[in-house]
C-alpha cells in the first residue's frame, strides 16, 4: 500500500500558522503537531480547522496544537521537509522568550500547584465541614471531634511550604527532597521560641518594614517571620536552590555527590532564605495581597462580573493559574480570599445552559451527552459540559458566561469570601463560612449566586436557543439504521487494561472527550500493564512509549493513550515490550508503566482507548460494565 502524501496538507498548515518566520519550534506527540509560535494571532485557526486531515486546533500553555490523529508522525516528517526546519529549531529564541514570558509563568505555576490541588481541595473540604458543623452548633469548639477534624483539614495548609518545596524544586529541575528540607526549616517549631522575648534591636523603625531582631547569623541580623502556609518564600527559595544545586553538581566529584551536593545546597540556601529571600518574599506577598484587595474594593461588583464572566475562558486557555497563587497568598496574608470566591459558582451557570440544551435538543446523541455532563458539573467538573456540549454549540457557552458573570457579581455584592481552599461545585459552600463563626451573608450570598447564575444561563439558552444539529444527525442515524452490517467487518476489541471504565466525554482532554479523535472509552487503570486488544500490527509506537496504535487484521485502527499529557515524561516510567511494525495477538504484553510514579510526576493515568477510524464503521458499542479485566470485551465494532 502506497504511503499517503501529506505535502499539500503541510504546505497549507505552514502558510496558515503564519509561515516559517512565525515558528519558534515544532514537535509532535501521538495525535498533534505542537507549535510554539512567535505570534499566535497570525495563525488562521478557523481555516486550519477546516483543512481536510486536521481534526481540530487547541491553544494552551503557550502551545499552538494542531490535532491530526494517529498518522501525525508522517505529517510531522513531511512538515519538516516542506518548512525546511528541524524539530528543535528555534528561529527566534530571543523573541520567543519575550513573547512566551507569560506562558512560561503559567506553565511554572501549573506545574507547581497541579500535583497538590486535589489533596488541597480535599483537606479544605474537611476544614469547611468542621466549620459548618460548628456554625450549626452540632459540636462545641472545645470538643475533640471538632479539633481533630480541624487539624486534619488544616495540617496541609499549615505545612504548605513543605509540599511546595517538593513540587517547586521538581519543576525547577532540582532534587525535590532538598526543596522539602529547606521548607521544613522554614516551619520548624523552634522558630517560635527564637522570636520571643525582648529584641536585641529594631530594623527599619518607623517604616512599613519595621522588624524586631531577636537573633543573628554570623553577626548578620535575622528577620524572623512566620512561614507557615506561605507560598512566595518557598517558591523563590527553591528557584535559587535549583540553580545552586546545579552549580555544585558541576564541581563536586561524582564519588561524593550523593551527600555533599545536598549538604552544600542546604547549608547555603537555608541561611540565605532566612536572611534575604524569606523577608523580601514575605513583604512582597503582603503587598500583593493588599494590592489585590485594594483593586477589588475599588468596585467589587464590577470585579465579580468580569472575573465570573470570563472565568471559563481563563480555564480553557490555562490563564486561571495566574489567579490561584494570588488566592492562596491572600488566604495566607489576609486569612480570606475574595477573588476566587467570585468564580466558584460559575460551574452552576454552565450546567444551567447544559440543562436547557438537554431539554430542548431533539438530537439523541447530544441529549445523552448532556446528562452525564450535567451531573459532573454539579461537583465542579465542567470539562465534559464545556467541550462536549456548550462550546461546540457556541451560544450556550456564551449564555453560561453571562450566568457566571451574574453569579460573580452577586458574590462580590454580598462580600463573599473564601476562608479556606475548599472543594468544587456543591462542596465549596463550607469554604464561605468563617471558622468559629455562624452562617452570614457571605454564605447565603453564595447560594443566591448559585441560583441566579443557573437560572440566567438556563433561561437565556432555552429562549435564545442554539442551532440544533438534530436534522443533520437524524438523517445520518436513519442511514445507519437502514445499513446492513457486514459480518466480515465486525470486530471485538478486548480491554488492554484492568481498571474502571470512564465515559469518553468525562476525559479532561478535549481532543478525546469531544470524540474528534474517534469513538471509544477511557479506563482508569488499576494495574500498569497494557496488552494487545486485537490480533494485528503495531502501526504506531510513540518514542515516549506512552501511546500505541494497532491496526487489527480486519482494519480497525485502535489508539491506546496512557494518561493525560504523559508525553512530557519523555518515556520515563514506561517500558515497551514491542516495536513499531511487530505483529501481535490479543493479550500480548505491549507496555508496562508505573502508575504511582506517573501520578507523582503530576500526570493522570486515565487512558483513552479510541477507534481512530470510527467514521468507517456503522456502529461502535462499548461494554456496559463499570470495571473490566484485561482480555474482556471492551468495544464491539460493527462494519
Amino acid at each position: 500500500m502506497a504511503k499517503k502524501d501529506y505535502t499539500g496538507l503541510t504546505r497549507n498548515i505552514l502558510e496558515l500558522v503564519g509561515g516559517k518566520d512565525n515558528i519558534n519550534s515544532v514537535f509532535h506527540c501521538v495525535t498533534r503537531l505542537r507549535f510554539k509560535l512567535k505570534d499566535e494571532k497570525l495563525a488562521k485557526t478557523e481555516e486550519i480547522k477546516n483543512l481536510e486531515g486536521v481534526v481540530t486546533v487547541m491553544q494552551s500553555g503557550g502551545q499552538y496544537q494542531v490535532v491530526i490523529g494517529n498518522h501525525v508522525p508522517d505529517v510531522y516528517a513531511t512538515f519538516l521537509q516542506v518548512a525546511n526546519i528541524s524539530s528543535t529549531a528555534d528561529t527566534g529564541s530571543e523573541e520567543a522568550n519575550k513573547a512566551g514570558l507569560f506562558a512560561r509563568f503559567i506553565d511554572m505555576i501549573s506545574g507547581v500547584f497541579t500535583p497538590i490541588l486535589g489533596v488541597l481541595a480535599a483537606t479544605g473540604m474537611i476544614k469547611g465541614f468542621a466549620a459548618l458543623i460548628l456554625a450549626l452548633h452540632w459540636v462545641e469548639a472545645t470538643s475533640g471531634t471538632y479539633n481533630l477534624l480541624n487539624i486534619a483539614g488544616d495540617g496541609l495548609f499549615n505545612f504548605l511550604p513543605i509540599f511546595l518545596g517538593y513540587t517547586a524544586m521538581k519543576k525547577f529541575g532540582g532534587t525535590p527532597f532538598i526543596g522539602m528540607a529547606i521548607a521544613a526549616a522554614l516551619v520548624h517549631p523552634t522558630l517560635s521560641t527564637l522570636s520571643s522575648g525582648k529584641p536585641l534591636y529594631t530594623l527599619f523603625q518607623g517604616t512599613l518594614f519595621q522588624s524586631d531582631i531577636h537573633i543573628t547569623f554570623l553577626g548578620i541580623p535575622v528577620i524572623m517571620m512566620s512561614y507557615a502556609s506561605s507560598v512566595i518564600p518557598i517558591l523563590l527559595s527553591t528557584l535559587f536552590a535549583a540553580k545552586v544545586e546545579k552549580g555544585f553538581k558541576k564541581i563536586v566529584p561524582d564519588v561524593v555527590k550523593t551527600f555533599v551536593v545536598p549538604f552544600l545546597t542546604i547549608i547555603v540556601m537555608v541561611p540565605l532564605t532566612f536572611l534575604v529571600i524569606g523577608p523580601v518574599a514575605t513583604w512582597a506577598g503582603s503587598l500583593l495581597g493588599a494590592a489585590t484587595l485594594w483593586i477589588y474594593k475599588l468596585s467589587p461588583v464590577i470585579a465579580g462580573l468580569i472575573i465570573g464572566g470570563f472565568w471559563q475562558i481563563f480555564v480553557i486557555f490555562g490563564l486561571h493559574w495566574g489567579l490561584v497563587p494570588i488566592a492562596i497568598n491572600n488566604l495566607t496574608t489576609l486569612h480570606y480570599d475574595p477573588v476566587l470566591a467570585t468564580t466558584v459558582m460559575v460551574c452552576f451557570a454552565q450546567i444551567g445552559a447544559v440543562l436547557a440544551v438537554m431539554l430542548k435538543t431533539k438530537n439523541k446523541g447530544l441529549k445523552s451527552l448532556s446528562f452525564p455532563a450535567f451531573i459532573s458539573g454539579i461537583f465542579g467538573v465542567t470539562e465534559p459540559a464545556i467541550y462536549g456540549v456548550t462550546l461546540p454549540l457556541k451560544k450556550p457557552f456564551i449564555m453560561s458566561c453571562i450566568g457566571g458573570a451574574v453569579g460573580g457579581g452577586i458574590i462580590a455584592a454580598t462580600a463573599g469570601k473564601l476562608w479556606m481552599f475548599g472543594g468544587m461545585g456543591i462542596f465549596v459552600f463550607p469554604a464561605f463560612i468563617k471558622p468559629g463563626s455562624s452562617l452570614d451573608m457571605s454564605f447565603y450570598g453564595a447560594i443566591i449566586a448559585l441560583v441566579a447564575g443557573f437560572v440566567v444561563a438556563f433561561v437565556l439558552t432555552y429562549l435564545f436557543g442554539f442551532k440544533d444539529p438534530a436534522s443533520k444527525e437524524t438523517k445520518a442515524d436513519e442511514t445507519k439504521t437502514r445499513k446492513v452490517f457486514d459480518k466480515n467487518r465486525t470486530q471485538e476489541v478486548v480491554s488492554p487494561l484492568k481498571g474502571k471504565i470512564i465515559p469518553l466525554n468525562q476525559v479532561e482532554d478535549a481532543a478525546f472527550s469531544s470524540e474528534v479523535m474517534g469513538k471509544g472509552v477511557a479506563i482508569e487503570p488499576s494495574e500498569g500493564k497494557v496488552v494487545a486488544p486485537v490480533n494485528g500490527v503495531v502501526t504506531t509506537l510513540f518514542k515516549t512509549k506512552h501511546a500505541v496504535g494497532i491496526t487489527s487484521d480486519n482494519g480497525v485502527e485502535i489508539l491506546i493513550h496512557v494518561g493525560m499529557d504523559t508525553v512530557k515524561l519523555e518515556g520515563e516510567h514506561f517500558i515497551a515490550h514491542i516495536q513499531q511494525g511487530d505483529t501481535v495477538k490479543a493479550g500480548d504484553l505491549l507496555v508496562e508503566f508505573d502508575i504511582a510514579k506517573i501520578k507523582a510526576a503530576g500526570c493522570e493515568v486515565t487512558t483513552p482507548v479510541i477507534i481512530t477510524n470510527s467514521a468507517d464503521y456503522a456502529e461502535i458499542n462499548p461494554t456496559e460494565k463499570e470495571s473490566i479485566e484485561q482480555k474482556e470485551t471492551l468495544l464491539t465494532v460493527f462494519g
